[in-house]
């Protein structure tokens, strides 16, 4: 998320942000630097750091800023652990605690770099579903050539139906319009091809549903059209998305290494690197991912956001804020709105083909779109 968007569709409400402090490959010092960081440019803002006080308080310094605090939590989940045997174990770990103040209302928001699985669980543990959502979904956005577009889900759920993928849509759309700003958010499908009736038995009934959703959905993209910006949302399976994703990280890192070695051969390398290092800088810019912050769990009855597990502050600052802007945006208690009634095609067969619900009922007004 670029703070400049976040920061265009704040609103006045103060936060309270519960920061998972152990969580991380760099936690607690990269996180705790962090989250000092987000405390000193919006001091209007709380932040509760969750983990072990002694080492939260030496990292942090002789006082603690006005705007912060700290929640004893003396466990952690590490990165090795099974997420549903090590919150079994771990009652105390740092991330559940996160999300006990969140249930509590002691804090609007939970912000981490720890376990993905494991946070995941501890949201859906502590905090449950939102009435009407069949699953939750991590979203993510990704960089395009005219700005980045939420694309979900990326891990939370392997197998999802076509009825599970319009509630993803309906849950991306919400987030696109409320949290980063954009009116009325187009809508596409991830797929092999952009006709509609290309893809599996899933994608086509998902397409026929999102037909009817009144959501601005534009139909199917393919994997080559997503560095154009094809739509604001883009819905897949997590399998789909999860590799999607790695493979766009796994490309720029490998792009960017072979233009090290080019300007690293020699005197002539060196030369063309000082005449194009203004452009490089800008690429560079482009594509830096820390700027977005971190992944928001859709669907889950408290504002969840979970960035990488090897952000350093400058990260964590900006996964902070998105957390800000989810939770000012009441993002779960929005998508509850759009969930309480049923989603169109809401009975489906196991070939994701849509059967007919009860017909008195309508879907979902989708974010933005006219009642």
């Amino acid at each position: 998320m670029d703070l400049k968007t976040v920061r265009g569709v704040e609103h006045a409400r103060k936060v309270r942000l519960a920061i998972d402090a152990m969580g991380g490959d760099h936690a607690p010092d990269e996180v705790v630097a962090g989250a000092l960081l987000y405390a000193a440019e919006f001091p209007d803002d709380d932040m509760v750091l969750v983990g072990d006080p002694e080492r939260i308080r030496a990292l942090a310094g002789a006082s603690l800023p006005a705007n912060v605090a700290i929640e004893p939590a003396g466990q952690v989940i590490e990165m090795h652990e099974h997420p549903a045997l090590a919150l079994r174990e771990k009652r105390d770990a740092s991330i559940l605690v996160a999300c006990d103040l969140v249930k509590r209302r002691q804090a609007d928001a939970v912000i981490t770099a720890g376990h993905t699985g494991a946070a995941m669980a501890a949201a859906v543990l502590r905090l449950g579903r939102v009435p009407g959502v069949d699953r939750p979904a991590l979203a993510i956005q990704l960089i395009t050539d005219s700005g980045p577009f939420v694309l979900l889900d990326i891990g939370a759920n392997p197998d999802s139906t076509a009825h599970n993928l319009v509630q993803y849509a309906h849950m991306g759309s919400l987030f696109a319009e409320r949290a980063l700003g954009v009116t009325r958010p187009r809508v596409a499908l991830l797929s092999i091809g952009e006709e509609k009736g290309k893809g599996d038995a899933r994608i086509q009934g998902a397409t026929r549903l999102l037909d009817e959703s009144g959501l601005n959905f534009t139909g199917n993209v393919e994997g080559n059209d997503l560095v154009h910006h094809p739509a604001d949302v883009v819905v897949c399976d997590a399998v789909l998305g999860n590799v999607t994703i790695k493979f766009f990280e796994g490309l720029s890192g490998f792009i960017f290494d072979l233009w090290r070695k080019e300007f690293a051969a020699g005197l002539r390398g060196r030369l063309a690197y000082i005449l194009m290092r203004p452009g490089i800088d800008r690429i560079r810019a482009t594509f830096d991912y820390e700027v977005l912050g971190g992944s928001p769990l859709l669907g889950v009855r408290g504002t969840v956001i979970i960035t990488h597990g090897r952000a350093k502050r400058r990260m964590v600052k900006h996964a902070i804020a998105v957390g800000a802007a989810a939770a000012r945006a009441r993002l779960p208690e929005l998508i509850g709105e759009t969930f309480g009634v049923p989603v169109a095609g809401a009975v489906m067969s196991e070939a994701g083909v849509a059967g007919k619900p009860d017909g008195s009922s309508a879907p979902p007004r989708a974010a933005g779109a006219p009642a």
